[in-house]
């Protein structure tokens, strides 16, 4: 046990990366509280419209759309961890003014969809710098590892998060909520402050007169001349439009459907991160670079999951879902992540990784308003199994398309034991 939770945790033997691990988990958890006030917020400023909920989704994953292309680049010409100390102190600003504004009273729904779109702005600069910077932490030898305590990080943000941010909303109101979240914006930058520049594993940047070769097609014709990276790209694009908006159907779910409050909105959030946290640890033992048929599976589950999540009939009984729901999505989700980075040159990363952020996050601005709506019009279970249903069937087309590319078949056949028979599957 002990050797298995040292393998686990490896990682942060690393000083440079537990700095960074630290400070990532103490921003993260404040911006799930701000998240879950925010969606809070909006619903009652807006009368409770899952539509300005799917608005303020859009808003915020819009500058990822037209921005994280060229993040990618300028990670890929400067220095990462400059870049990260830029986008995290513009982050910890815009908390700042907009905690003081809902303190204030003198917020209004349009506020907030200003700040949504400057939030996401900063949030385009910085993810997939942050997402190529982990490379430098910990060098390709622990670079699976330390994505999925990276992964870990996250989730277990998003249990804390939003359990804490509902007795929050419930006890304080949301202000305090906000100004908890713009305090907790500071620590990635006093981690990055205390980072050894000199410990990270990092190739030399180029001179300053051939930093301009570094172009955004060349990243883009890279992974179109990969099919090995456009399966795990077009799977997680499909899945990331359709079913990943859980923090918009979610709170539509809890409020609209099943009549419940702040806190019980933060208990369905708590489930799905609680499986989250679980697919994330059960990646960080992974050496090796994911195959196909682990992304594929991965997602197929997720999709079946988030089909019976939408149909769930009862809270009780959504709650339990959301566990194992949880668990493959970060998975799946891993194991695409994996796939890339394990593959792909580092002189590409910071474009490839801008790419695989547009396509996971960047397609928010296109579905969430789409998505909001249908919640309003059909109900917010009626968006989720829809969601799961296209998921599947995205998973089954990836398959047929991964087994044609190599020439590989799927084999049942029947395997005798004791009083009963089992359909045993293999991929060759």
């Amino acid at each position: 046990m002990r050797a298995k939770l040292s393998t686990t945790f490896q990682s942060l033997t690393v000083r440079n990366y537990r700095l960074f691990a630290t400070g990532q988990l103490v921003k993260l958890i404040g911006v799930w509280m701000m998240f879950i006030a925010q969606d809070w917020l909006v619903l009652e400023l807006s009368d409770d419209s899952a539509t300005a909920l799917g608005v303020v989704t859009a808003l915020q994953f819009t500058p990822v759309l037209l921005l994280t292309l060229f993040s990618g680049r300028l990670a890929d010409r400067y220095d990462k961890r400059l870049l990260l100390l830029i986008g995290n102190g513009a982050w910890s600003v815009l908390s700042v003014a907009m905690s003081i504004l809902v303190l204030s009273g003198a917020v209004r729904l349009w506020h907030v969809f200003i700040f949504a779109a400057l939030l996401g702005t900063a949030n385009a600069v910085e993810t997939p710098v942050r997402q190529a910077f982990v490379s430098e932490l910990v060098g390709v030898r622990l670079l699976p590892n330390a994505l999925s305590l990276s992964a870990a990080t996250f989730n277990a943000a998003r249990i804390l998060g939003p359990a804490v941010a509902g007795v929050g909303i419930a006890v304080l109101d949301v202000g305090p909520v906000f100004t908890i979240s713009a305090v907790s914006s500071l620590a990635p930058l006093l981690m990055l402050v205390q980072m050894r520049p000199a410990e990270l594993h990092r190739q030399e940047l180029p001179p300053i007169d051939e930093r301009d070769a570094a172009k955004v097609t060349d990243g883009l014709r890279y992974v179109a001349r990969r099919p090995d990276l456009v399966m795990p790209m077009a799977l997680i694009m499909v899945i990331g439009m359709v079913l990943f908006n859980f923090q918009l159907t979610l709170a539509a779910l809890a409020k609209t459907v099943f009549n419940t409050g702040a806190a019980s909105f933060g208990l369905f959030t708590t489930a799905l991160a609680v499986g989250a946290l679980g697919g994330a640890l059960a990646s960080s033992g992974r050496r090796e670079r994911p195959s196909a048929y682990v992304v594929v599976g991965s997602a197929l589950a997720f999709g079946v999951l988030g089909t019976l999540v939408g149909f769930a009939p009862a809270y009780w009984l959504v709650t339990l879902l959301l566990v194992p729901t949880g668990f493959f999505m970060v998975y799946f989700a891993q194991a695409s992540n994996q796939r890339i980075q394990l593959s792909v040159d580092p002189a590409y990363r910071g474009r490839v990784m801008a790419l695989w952020v547009l396509v996971f996050l960047g397609t928010n601005p296109v579905s969430a308003p789409i998505i909001g709506l249908v919640a309003e019009k059909f109900g917010a279970g009626t968006s989720i199994w829809l969601g799961g249903l296209i998921s599947v069937a995205a998973s089954v087309v990836a398959l047929a398309w991964q087994l044609r590319r190599t020439g590989g078949r799927i084999r049942l056949r029947l395997r005798p034991m004791p009083r009963l028979y089992v359909i045993h599957a293999g991929v060759s």
